[in-house]
């Protein structure tokens, strides 16, 4: 008997009062997206991996790659990273405790939540298992090797606690999450500047200035920080009790982040001396965008005051696009701000950019007047050929005067019309829309509805 799956449908609620985000189209984020991911698998495929694929800078491309391979709708790229995981037989890194060398359980847990395969997750997981019943009682000051057991540096808070969470999405077990909000908060109270709403990289940098006497607040370790803390905030439950803690940290980085943004849409390296830094940095810049923008389609920032921002941050990023798909202007791996160029790429850079891409395009057609965007996600293993319904009231709350011969359906990303049909209830009204698609394993589709214009009789 073949297996029972099902399709999880979300239909995204559109406020008609926004104007549509100016020179931004699904179709050509979409186009970015694959020609940023496709030169990077190329890249190192011909060139070989500059680190090791268990390496931190590797399971920061991983979370994008992840989230591109899910728009893309093509196993390629899953596959792609299985291999890595193949490679790397399923293992973390040498030093068990260090979040740099667990960021890649990243990856396996949610490759595992795709494809239920026990060993993508048999090490991280007795990894987990250990650190959730660690007391966690050092002091975080940095010496004597706190980096290897603890989550001592602002760094840490994208390589550890995601990877975490899904772990608890992937097995169901809380106890995960629950650690991973109890480090959270550790390391927090030790980093964070209340005042500045900005984590210090480590405790090395309580004291230093930068040249214009302001503190030193690094653009990629706040970009790690907020990027880390929407991927826990995804898998975390509406009633978890640590949850509206975590949004209010949310919300008071993002008002500040957005209040030091360049009038070029990008943050230099260094947050608060962006003069000594004068040039845009796209991996810092490319986590805000993706948090910012996370945060405005889950309802948590306001459209109108933090659109402009997101849409000024990815053109900052696309212009930073080489014509062979190249991400420039990442700044080299290191631990304060630091000077960047064209030239200078990263894997992790290409990780953040990917991620605000996936979040762009799904607020670009969200955001479309009048218009409705359903997002079609298959969780299971196999090709899915499954109907989609959508509620005929729930449309016409969305879409002004809704009628059935004005109606309209395209795959979002190709403007391709996907043909449909009418479910009516007793009164010979319509009830619901029906249509048929294909999701690739662990992908998804967005479909538009709209109104057509001038509706043929």
């Amino acid at each position: 008997m073949p297996k029972q799956v099902s399709l999880i449908i979300i239909l995204f609620i559109v406020c008609t009062a926004h104007a549509q985000l100016p020179g931004l189209r699904a179709d050509s984020i979409y186009y970015q997206m694959k020609k940023v991911a496709d030169w990077q698998w190329t890249t190192l495929e011909t060139e070989g991996w500059k680190n090791s694929k268990k390496d931190w800078t590797s399971g920061a491309m991983y979370a994008g790659m992840m989230a591109w391979g899910k728009i893309a709708n093509d196993e390629t790229y899953y596959k792609k990273l299985i291999q890595v995981g193949e490679d790397n037989k399923w293992q973390i890194g040498k030093y068990r405790q260090f979040a740099d060398d667990y960021c890649v359980g990243q990856l396996y847990s949610q490759l595992y939540t795709i494809y239920k395969a026990p060993r993508y997750i048999e090490d991280f997981k007795s990894l987990a298992d250990t650190i959730a019943m660690l007391p966690h009682t050092d002091s975080l000051e940095w010496k004597k090797g706190i980096h290897l057991r603890e989550w001592a540096w602002c760094d840490a808070l994208f390589m550890a606690p995601p990877a975490l969470a899904y772990l608890t999405e992937a097995t169901g077990d809380a106890k995960y999450l629950n650690t991973t909000s109890k480090l959270w908060w550790k390391s927090t109270e030790y980093l964070y500047d209340k005042e500045e709403h900005l984590y210090y990289r480590d405790s090395r940098y309580f004291t230093k200035k930068e040249k214009n006497g302001a503190k030193v607040f690094w653009s990629r370790g706040n970009g790690w920080v907020m990027g880390g803390m929407v991927r826990v905030l995804s898998v975390m439950p509406k009633n978890h009790p640590d949850r509206e803690q975590f949004i209010q940290l949310f919300k008071d980085m993002s008002a500040k982040i957005a209040s030091i943004q360049q009038p070029d849409g990008s943050w230099h390296a260094s947050l608060l001396d962006p003069d000594t830094y004068p040039i845009k940095e796209t991996s810092g810049t490319g986590f805000f965008c993706y948090a910012l923008t996370w945060g405005i389609n889950q309802g948590i920032l306001p459209y109108k005051k933090y659109a402009p921002v997101v849409v000024k941050a990815w053109n900052a990023l696309t212009t930073s696009i080489h014509p062979n798909g190249k991400l420039g202007y990442v700044q080299a791996i290191g631990a304060a701000p630091d000077k960047v160029g064209y030239e200078d790429t990263d894997v992790y850079g290409v990780g953040a950019f990917l991620l605000a891409g996936s979040e762009m395009l799904r607020l670009t057609i969200h955001h479309e007047k009048n218009t409705a965007m359903v997002e079609a996600v298959n969780q299971d293993s196999i090709i899915k050929n499954e109907k989609v319904m959508v509620d005929w009231t729930t449309l016409s709350s969305q879409i002004k005067k809704l009628k059935a011969k004005g109606l309209q359906v395209q795959d979002a990303l190709t403007g391709v019309h996907v043909p449909f049909e009418f479910i009516y209830n007793d009164k010979n009204k319509p009830k619901a829309i029906v249509f048929h698609t294909s999701i690739a394993p662990g992908g998804c589709k967005l479909f538009r509805i709209t109104k057509v214009n001038n509706p043929s009789i």
